[in-house]
């Protein structure tokens, strides 16, 4: 639009989670973020990404191996998944295709709220009013049954709303683990139905519920987006980590740097959580006391970690043997709703799951240019693990927990142990130290009712301004929350040009 622009990243590449780096000689690694499926394909369209080198490959279903032999298997292949999930239950199968319908409905009719600034309800201001009444007037459009799901999306658990539709525990339990990603809530909490519509709204090429692997590692997205910055005239410094936000007579002025250089600005937007924009870099004493309490109670519940793997061979799962197309898509962990809901047990008494949910790609089977010839990169997400633990801290337990990880897997792939070079392991702490997520959270807050649409951050300031004058949020604290969305900043810049009128220069 015009404005002068400095982007300032306090590590040495850009990206923040959404990274590719070489960890160990000639295999890259998606150290954080690993797949992709919610970047808006407005961004995608505006700034032209794939001029800038963005590519995404399908990722190609999901296969779940069982502990009796069995394996569920459901692809982007709808006659297919139908069949395979009628191996396990006829009934399911018919549902499977009710429910797609259905969910897709649901995140239609939840899209148009990802671009939305978030009406304040308290305001008197008769815009936002006319917002609130026209997502009202749109929900009176659904049919009954709409609308009945979706109060059910906003207030069940994901196994309760799972099991008005099907009966097989282990498509149940696959389905669910989409409910639980990034929360620290079990499968059986109430809530985690609306983190699952939130991942089903992802698209490729306007294609619901379709996720990918970016060319490059997931570092390829935030390269484009930088591509296309650059050329729009946007300087970018690496290196620069923020120590403190200026205030001039209650407003921000700019930053200081933590090498001691100021940076003088008439606007700051902090991609950053709200307890490190706001008590680390502002100070408590520069905001309303009642604003600083909110901060305090804002959920930063870090609950996952990953685990990346440099192996010279693929794993040979015991259910389906082989190097088969089935280890291109996604490969899950979760064999039942019992397994995921014992997993979380663990975490709710301050352990790391010793049977988590794990969430594998192989992106070398798509890309090979992660490793070196016949070599490849196995990335694992895996939850739980709490970033607090009650007897013990990370860095003791960070091995430990890499080993429980492994020993899962090859229950199911006994080849494993054989066939990994190295292993990098990421734990909350890391994500906290290294990549700035308070407590390991990967959405920078939880995704839970009351941290969301106009209540997230905080009520009253989900409209990406600030109790400073002149400071904006515009990470994944605000709406419409995490994952490789880039809404968050896209609303937050369109929030500030519509609200500043600076000056060109």
């Amino acid at each position: 639009a015009g404005k002068k622009t400095l982007v300032l990243e306090r590590r040495h590449l850009l990206g923040g989670a959404a990274v590719t780096e070489e960890v160990y000689p000639g295999f890259k690694y998606s150290v954080c973020s690993y797949v992709v499926s919610l970047l808006r394909p407005e961004i995608i369209r505006e700034l032209d990404l794939p001029r800038h080198g963005l590519e995404i490959l399908p990722l190609d279903g999901t296969f779940t191996p069982m502990t009796n032999g069995d394996y569920l298997w459901r692809v982007n292949d709808h006659a297919q998944t139908r069949r395979e999930i009628a191996r396990h239950s006829r009934r399911d199968a018919e549902a499977y295709e009710e429910y797609g319908r259905a969910m897709v409905d649901m995140g239609r009719f939840a899209k148009p709220l990802l671009e939305m600034t978030p009406p304040d309800p308290t305001s008197r201001d008769p815009r936002a009013l006319m917002q609130l009444l026209s997502i009202a007037n749109r929900f009176r459009t659904l049919s009954r049954t709409e609308q009945q799901t979706q109060a059910q999306l906003a207030t069940m658990s994901a196994v309760d709303f799972l099991d008005q539709w099907f009966e097989t525990d282990i498509l149940k339990a696959t389905m669910a683990a989409s409910g639980i990603i990034g929360t620290f809530l079990g499968v059986r909490s109430p809530g985690t139905a609306y983190v699952l519509l939130h991942h089903y709204m992802g698209e490729i090429d306007g294609a619901f519920r379709s996720w990918g692997l970016p060319r490059g590692g997931t570092g390829a997205i935030s390269n484009a987006i930088a591509g296309a910055a650059r050329e729009a005239g946007v300087q970018i410094e690496t290196g620069a980590g923020v120590a403190k936000v200026l205030l001039n007579r209650g407003r921000a002025s700019g930053v200081v740097l933590e090498n001691g250089d100021y940076v003088f600005a008439d606007i700051v937007a902090s991609s950053l959580d709200p307890r490190l924009t706001f008590l680390k870099m502002v100070g408590a004493e520069h905001l309303p006391d009642e604003f600083v309490e909110d901060v305090g109670r804002y959920k930063l519940r870090g609950s996952s970690g990953k685990v990346n793997l440099a192996i010279d061979a693929l794993p040979d799962f015991t259910s389906l043997p082989g190097a088969g197309p089935h280890l291109r898509g996604a490969i899950s962990i979760s064999p039942s709703v019992d397994y995921m809901e014992r997993a979380y047990d663990d975490a709710k008494y301050g352990e790391f799951s010793r049977r988590p949910y794990i969430d594998i790609v192989i992106p070398t089977l798509s890309d090979p240019s992660l490793a070196p010839p016949g070599k490849h990169v196995m990335s694992c997400f895996v939850q739980y693990a709490p970033y607090h633990l009650r007897s013990s801290s990370w860095d003791t337990e960070r091995e430990r927990f890499g080993d429980c990880v492994i020993d899962t897997i090859a229950e199911h792939a006994p080849n494993l142990k054989e066939i990994i070079l190295h292993r990098q392991v990421v734990t909350p702490l890391d994500l906290e130290r290294e990549f700035g997520l308070t407590e390991g959270n990967i959405f920078q807050g939880e995704l839970t009712l009351e941290q969301l649409f106009f209540l997230r951050p905080v009520p009253g300031w989900a409209r990406y301004r600030t109790p400073i004058r002149g400071l904006y949020l515009c990470g994944a604290a605000t709406h419409p929350g995490g994952g490789i969305m880039g809404a968050c900043g896209r609303n937050a810049a369109q929030r500030i040009l519509k609200e500043w009128k600076l000056p060109r220069t």
